[in-house]
């Protein structure tokens, strides 16, 4: 029996009706649950650790034992949950018990045959499946007087997945692999390993291996690959066949047609060498997950022949399989790579969590929440079911699925990139544009950004790939194509639609086309359909002597002398600003197509300002704003409050509150305003102590002044004058006459070559 060393224990008296009065032992934790409101006397109260040896009366003894086997052992897996905590130790039936046998010498008893059912020497229930004695164990142990409780528990059990039979766990002599005693080697071999999420290298597989235990290779299967021991009959002399060609000489008989596997292989019969009896193979096969662990060797039959292509391909660069495997095929791969070869198998893996339902619970097909493959590639692509599973979260977390995940992909990433690929198929067709490497081109301040930003992207994730970094890959394509459609695109369509085809226009196809192909190339390993489609449309249509298949195509390479940081850091205020901008106008509902005065605005430092005075033309035709210039400060357009929030600094805090909040009123507001909007956190002294204010315990209220429209986020306030003019009235009816036109010629479904006429009635 096991006891907890550092749990307490209670000795009790309590009145029984069967026993009359009766000192039991248990856990103290437990002590309510059993008893209730039941008065039991309290006698004596210590640590399991005081019970270690402590000897008992067990309630059967149909088995003798030939050593102490009735005493008390110490173990931590004992817990307060359930029962008395006093675990029964049953060491032929439990893996823990097992390991408590070894460690104290116990004597296993095994008390129930092959087949399930108890031994003869259990006199009671001989015969019948323990499962089904149950009942009768308990009435015997009432009869008896040795019941305190008898009740049911809810807990997870073992059922044979093709019948629901509950399964046993059941002790069982067979053949092992003696990898504890190399586990050096296997801890070491794993420091060489890239996994990918790192934590799993001495996490869940380091720990797997720190705690190794030597590997039960044998199974009892009718089927199944042999373990090649042939064991003689009469004086038991085993001998380990290593090959075909030795099988065939000790059989004295050409194997080399034999199917290997059991039960055919049981067939051969072997001469004894020690007394010339007949050998015959074990019964035992070999678990499959050596098998698995195999396959590097066995897919080159090596070392019988091509030793040197699998010496090209061994250890592999690459593995990927979901968590479980840390103690599956990852596991098999590493311990035979380590005592066979003694190498590491794999260079990189990369460690998948598991996908779950929609409602975070396992896939079940019983319970409708399964979701089959073949459907998800039928209404969204397989593409798009990829490419979500590459960004959604890095690949070891466990996620949550859904096909609306998947059509969000399609909706917000591939028709965002097709898009982009069909305006300029169209405007390039319209002006018979085609792609020429000589071709010398003037870039624009936005194409020489589009181009710093592309051989960024190039970088980046050429970096990522070669790190394994599934999300650092995929997600910065998709932001790279966001950007292109919402800002480079949106800022050039203009250059497209113009007649006269200048440098301008020119240096606008190419520097799109050049996006456009390379982001083609990189979506390839994780979108190849969309990629094909991509490319053989501009790249094959124009090359002839380019590759057959993007897949064949050159990976791209990035200029470092095209990366310009100061202009991708300044492109990116000023993309953070217009969208402050646009926010702003939405507060103020002054539409994007009516014009205003002026848009000025307050940065977080004197650099970036310098990005609204170069980009101030871009900024203004962005925005429709006549004027761009940056405020004197921020409190020229907006003022700021703070509320101290009593839930949490009340909390935090307790009575100390009311002055922490008075100590905060009195600071400069608009100090304190523009550090928590940063982010930052802000001293307070009160009672002649300080503390640190935290931005999400006050609240900060921004109120625009008279004549603005204000948006801000952190350091960066964007301030739109609001008052219109007659000229600007007027110039915005123009604007919206012309988004009419537009929408006619949809409604008329137009070609956007089509020339019109156009007849206008005014009031």
């Amino acid at each position: 029996m096991a006891a907890h060393p550092d749990e307490e224990y209670v000795k009790i008296e309590r009145q029984s009706e069967e026993n009359g009065k009766e000192r039991l032992i248990l856990g103290k934790a437990l002590l309510e649950k059993i008893f209730g409101d039941e008065e039991v006397e309290v006698l004596e109260t210590f640590k399991g650790k005081k019970l270690k040896g402590l000897r008992y009366k067990p309630l059967f003894t149909f088995l003798p034992v030939d050593k102490p086997a009735y005493y008390i052992v110490l173990q931590d897996y004992v817990t307060m949950d359930d029962g008395t905590g006093l675990v029964h130790t049953a060491p032929a039936f439990g893996g823990e018990d097992m390991n408590a046998a070894l460690d104290f010498d116990l004597p296993v008893l095994m008390t129930v045959k092959d087949d399930g059912t108890f031994i003869q020497e259990v006199r009671p229930w001989s015969g019948k499946f323990v499962k089904d004695a149950d009942p009768e164990i308990i009435q015997d142990l009432e009869n008896r007087g040795l019941l305190l409780r008898a009740g049911t528990y809810v807990h997870t059990y073992p059922f044979c997945w093709r019948c629901d039979t509950p399964l046993l766990y059941y002790a069982r002599g067979t053949w092992f692999i003696r990898t504890s005693r190399h586990k050096d080697r296997l801890i070491a071999h794993n420091q060489e390993v890239n996994w990918v999420p790192e934590h799993i290298k001495d996490g869940r597989f380091g720990n797997w291996l720190e705690n190794n235990i030597d590997w039960s290779l044998g199974r009892e299967r009718y089927w199944g690959t042999p373990l090649p021991v042939w064991e003689c009959q009469s004086c038991h002399h085993q001998v380990c066949v290593g090959s075909v060609a030795e099988l065939s000489d000790l059989s004295g008989e050409d194997q080399s047609e034999l199917d290997l596997h059991r039960p055919h292989v049981d067939k051969v019969v072997l001469t004894c060498p020690e007394c010339q009896g007949k050998m015959q193979r074990v019964l035992e096969l070999i678990d499959v997950w050596f098998d698995s662990g195999a396959m590097p060797y066995a897919q080159w039959h090596y070392p019988f022949e091509n030793q040197e292509i699998f010496e090209k391909q061994f250890p592999a660069d690459y593995i990927c399989e979901a968590v479980d495997q840390t103690r599956g095929w990852f596991y098999s791969l590493h311990a035979i790579a380590s005592l066979h070869m003694d190498s590491l198998c794999f260079k990189n893996v990369i460690c998948l969590g598991h996908v779950l339902a929609e409602d975070g619970l396992k896939m079940s097909k019983s319970r409708g929440t399964a979701v089959g493959p073949w459907e998800v590639f039928d209404n969204h692509g397989a593409d798009a079911f990829r490419w979500y599973l590459y960004t959604a979260s890095p690949p070891g977390n466990t996620r949550r699925f859904s096909q609306q995940l998947v059509e969000d992909v399609v909706k917000n990433f591939t028709l965002t990139l097709w898009n982009v690929y069909s305006f300029f198929v169209t405007y390039a067709n319209l002006d018979g544009w085609e792609p020429e490497a000589s071709a010398e081109v003037e870039f624009n301040s936005l194409d020489l950004w589009l181009r710093s930003s592309l051989h960024a992207l190039v970088r980046d994730v050429t970096k990522a790939m070669d790190a394994y970094d599934v999300p650092g890959c995929t997600r910065p394509i998709e932001e790279f194509v966001n950007t292109l459609s919402k800002w480079y695109l949106r800022r050039s369509r203009r250059r497209f639609w113009k007649s006269e085809s200048d440098s301008d226009k020119r240096s606008a196809y190419q520097t799109l086309y050049t996006a456009l192909v390379t982001v083609t190339k990189m979506l390839s390993p994780a979108m190849p359909f969309l990629a094909e489609e991509l490319y053989q449309n501009l790249v094959r249509s124009v090359d002839q002597f380019a590759p057959e298949s993007v897949s064949l195509a050159e990976w791209p390479k990035y200029e470092e002398s095209f990366i310009d940081e100061d202009l991708n850091r300044d492109m990116a205020v000023v993309t953070k600003l217009v969208s402050l901008g646009h926010s702003a106008r939405q507060r103020a509902n002054r539409k994007v197509r009516q014009p205003l005065a002026e848009a000025a605005f307050s940065l977080g430092s004197a650099v970036e300002g310098k990005a609204v005075t170069a980009f101030a033309d871009l900024i203004q035709d962005e925005l429709n704003v006549k004027t761009v210039r940056l405020l004197d400060a921020s409190e020229e357009a907006v003022s700021h409050e703070v509320k101290p929030l009593p839930k949490q600094l009340g909390q935090k805090y307790g009575n100390k509150f009311p002055a922490i909040r008075k100590a905060i009123l009195e600071m400069n507001v608009e100090e304190v305003a523009h550090a928590l909007l940063a982010g930052q956190s802000i001293k307070v002294k009160a009672d002649g102590q300080e503390y640190d204010i935290q931005p999400d315990e006050v609240e900060v209220k921004a109120q625009a002044k008279e004549g603005f429209a204000v948006a801000e986020d952190g350091a960066y306030v964007a301030a739109l004058v609001t008052d219109l003019t007659p000229e600007l009235v007027a110039e915005g009816l123009a604007r919206e006459f012309v988004r009419h036109i537009q929408d006619l010629r949809k409604s008329a479904e137009m070609d956007v070559a089509d020339r019109i006429e156009l007849f206008v009635e005014a009031s």
